[in-house]
């Protein structure tokens, strides 16, 4: 007859962590691959005006830019020399009253309920530009019930 015996005072096996650095490189590598950062590439000349009394917005994932000047060197040949609105990455193509308002709603999508009120459009206008079409681009805003704008200066320096 066979005796069985029970084996006592044996431990599992310890984990192997051999394979530890390749998921977190796998996982560090995923998450560099999902991750989108937000930049919009300029189409035009934009240098901002100085100023002296400046404030810092407090979250700028609720800040849709707006950007007004004239075209680039490289799109001049296309665009003309006149000052452009631009939104995103493109020109505006129809009038700012029909865009502006698309734009505003992409934007407003994407931003939680409860923060929308916060939101604020903030105008990055060529010192150079003839407030005219700002103030095209400031009733579109109005008549698309974006009450929130702000200018972006750089400080002055003394």
């Amino acid at each position: 007859m066979s005796k069985f015996s029970k084996k006592r005072g044996k431990a599992s096996p310890a984990i192997s962590t051999a394979s530890l650095p390749d998921i977190i490189f796998m996982l560090l590598f995923f998450f560099m691959v999902v991750t989108v950062m937000r930049n919009s590439e300029l189409l035009i000349d934009v240098v901002v005006p100085e100023a002296t009394e400046l404030q810092k917005l407090e979250q700028k994932s609720l800040v849709n830019y707006i950007y007004v000047g004239r075209p680039k060197e490289k799109y001049r040949n296309t665009y003309g020399t006149s000052p452009r609105v631009q939104l995103n990455d493109a020109f505006v193509k129809g009038s700012l009253e029909n865009e502006i308002p698309i734009f505003l709603e992409k934007h407003r999508i994407k931003v939680p309920e409860a923060q929308r009120p916060r939101i604020t459009t903030s105008l990055r206008v060529d010192g150079d530009v003839t407030m005219g079409i700002v103030q095209d681009v400031k009733t579109a805003l109005r008549k698309s019930n974006q009450l929130k704008v702000n200018y972006s200066a750089r400080i002055r320096a003394n």
